[in-house]
């Protein structure tokens, strides 16, 4: 007997071979058929065929492997992704889980299977740190495959992920910091490393700054976008997190090298006349577009350190360096965490755990200053 249902929802009946067998519409007009041995197992075919559908998503072939929902997966969660995101998800599939798990059946992956990825990755030499990575996106892929239906349980959530070491914080101390400031005077991109170890800005957030978002006379800033490289080239796109989209408060050193780096900025676009691409970029190349990063590593930032014979640090760190240095002096956590754009205080924390010795003897001279004044 057909089992008929609302128009678009597809039916199941029983075949004269005793199997039960369920059809559904595809957008294009053809028909989809799923078979099996009860009406109930059928029926769950059937309702997934319809739910994934529904929400726009490809309907699952039966013997849908590992590779092909990867691969759907990863096109399904695209515009939802930040692109670099998006290109880091789609490197681990393809380079580290494919060819290992890419042809089994999707309904038939064990945790094993993953254990057993794992381990081959870590022999074949990637870090631990790449392989929790890996794991993460395993996860979050079947997480949504179990949600749609497609296999009954997310079997990476079973698997002991790798243990990843902590990577060493690098950081400045505040002599090199101020050596590194020192070298940096006169440099056209002076303001930029002032900037860096003064308002714990992430690099892509300096090189989107614009000067509209900048406030000399109030002195702040405000940060609303970081540049990246897409497909297209560079391009300013919208903040990490929401709560990097915010206001950071200017010390009085990088308020006036601002302004000097205005005017020096101003001379060479008068200079250049109708050759200066005016992006209102606050740090741009010499002819105003966009700072290559590859270019400022290798012109700028690394001469500089090796000039002042200071450790070979990422760019990154002097994020870092402007947080341990503000931990150290006693600023309230709460706040890094606002300038560093965190969401979450126990994330700085966790980061800057190196300082937590610093803040307690800190806490602990204050409380004796008090008990001492107390008697």
């Amino acid at each position: 007997m057909v089992t008929r249902r609302a128009n678009g929802e597809g039916s199941v009946y029983k075949r004269s071979d005793g199997r039960w067998c369920a059809t559904v519409s595809l957008d294009d007009g053809r028909r989809k058929s799923f078979y099996g041995k009860t009406r109930q197992e059928t029926g769950r075919k059937l309702a997934t065929a319809v739910k994934a559908r529904h929400d726009g998503l490809p309907i699952p072939a039966e013997k849908q492997t590992v590779a092909q929902f990867l691969s759907e997966w990863l096109q399904s969660t695209r515009p939802a992704l930040r692109y670099r995101t998006w290109q880091r998800y789609e490197e681990l599939v393809r380079l580290h889980a494919l060819p290992t798990v890419g042809r089994l059946s999707l309904a038939r992956l064990e945790p094993g299977h993953l254990q057993r990825l794992y381990g081959e990755r870590l022999s074949a030499g990637q870090s631990p740190a790449s392989v929790q990575r890996l794991h993460a996106v395993l996860h979050r892929a079947l997480r949504d495959a179990q949600r749609w239906g497609l296999v009954a349980r997310n079997v990476a959530a079973l698997v002991e992920r790798p243990r990843a070491s902590r990577r060493e914080m690098m950081a400045l101390d505040p002599e090199q910091a101020r050596s590194l400031m020192n070298a940096a005077a006169g440099e056209r991109l002076e303001a930029l490393y002032v900037l860096a170890l003064t308002t714990s800005m992430r690099q892509g957030e300096l090189l989107a700054l614009r000067w509209p978002d900048v406030d000399l006379d109030r002195g702040a800033l405000q940060v609303r976008g970081s540049l990246q490289r897409l497909p297209d080239g560079l391009t300013i796109v919208e903040p990490k997190t929401a709560n990097s989209r915010r206001q950071v408060a200017l010390t009085r050193a990088a308020v006036e090298v601002l302004r000097r780096h205005r005017v020096e900025q101003n001379e060479e676009r008068l200079k250049l006349g109708g050759a200066w691409e005016d992006n209102g970029l606050v740090f741009a190349n010499e002819v105003g577009r966009p700072i290559e990063v590859r270019n400022l590593m290798r012109r700028s930032f690394l001469p500089l350190l090796k000039g002042s014979s200071l450790p070979v640090i990422r760019f990154h760190d002097l994020r870092h360096t402007a947080a341990t240095l503000l931990l150290g002096e006693g600023v309230h956590p709460k706040v890094v965490a606002e300038m560093l754009g965190h969401s979450r205080i126990s994330t700085t924390l966790d980061l800057y755990s190196h300082v937590t010795p610093t803040m307690q003897r800190q806490a602990a001279e204050a409380l004796d200053a008090v008990l001492t004044v107390m008697r």
